[in-house]
């Protein structure tokens, strides 16, 4: 149901915008992150959306691309966390950060996000860090980035979290490390100093 709204951009707010389809308008609530995507009004735009339905009313929430969809529909199946927190999540931290944050069980950079305090973070991680993989989330981070990694998936991988766990033992948080390698171009000649000198250049 509504798997997407498609039509003219006729008004942004800061928590929600307005689309004009066939002279009907959907307001969606979006997440802050969004704005920047945003065409001009009057513009054709396409919200992929969600249905909250409640007994009080409904309500519609829409995202730039499916992947901030499907973390969204993710994080609501956190206990505790309903549809407006969700996106207060995603209004703080992008998808990409995020599963990083996730995956670094980076409480801290999970509790910026408004409303969510570092009990609720810790639980959100616990619920999410299973459906995460390290590898799955640097190929995501590339495909969004549209950055084509060369050389072998598998040994890259490797590398990648030795190079972490190295960054980690220097001192920096894992988020920050995790972020530092994923911007790294891996070649199959590569070793995992090779990358750790790479990634330093970062910070």
């Amino acid at each position: 149901m509504l798997a997407f709204v498609q039509g003219e951009l006729a008004e942004v707010k800061e928590n929600y915008v307005v689309v004009d389809n066939h002279g009907m308008g959907y307001e969606i609530f979006i997440p802050h992150t969004v704005h920047s995507h945003l065409p001009a009004i009057g513009d054709k735009v396409k919200f992929h959306t969600y249905l909250q339905v409640r007994e009080d009313g409904m309500a519609l929430f829409g995202f730039i691309n499916r992947e901030d969809l499907a973390m969204f529909k993710l994080l609501i199946t956190v206990n505790g966390i309903g549809p407006k927190g969700a996106i207060g999540i995603l209004s703080a931290i992008s998808t990409d950060d995020l599963r990083f944050a996730v995956l670094a069980e980076d409480v801290k950079a999970i509790s910026k996000a408004p409303g969510i305090g570092a009990k609720t973070a810790s639980k959100l991680i616990l619920e999410l860090k299973d459906k995460f993989k390290l590898d799955d989330a640097f190929e995501a981070s590339f495909q969004s980035n549209q950055m084509v990694s060369s050389g072998g998936k598998g040994n890259n991988d490797g590398i990648r979290e030795e190079a972490v766990q190295a960054l980690v033992a220097l001192g920096y948080s894992a988020t920050d490390a995790l972020k530092a390698v994923k911007a790294v171009e891996i070649t199959s000649n590569m070793t995992s100093e090779d990358v750790l000198k790479l990634s330093l250049r970062n910070f």
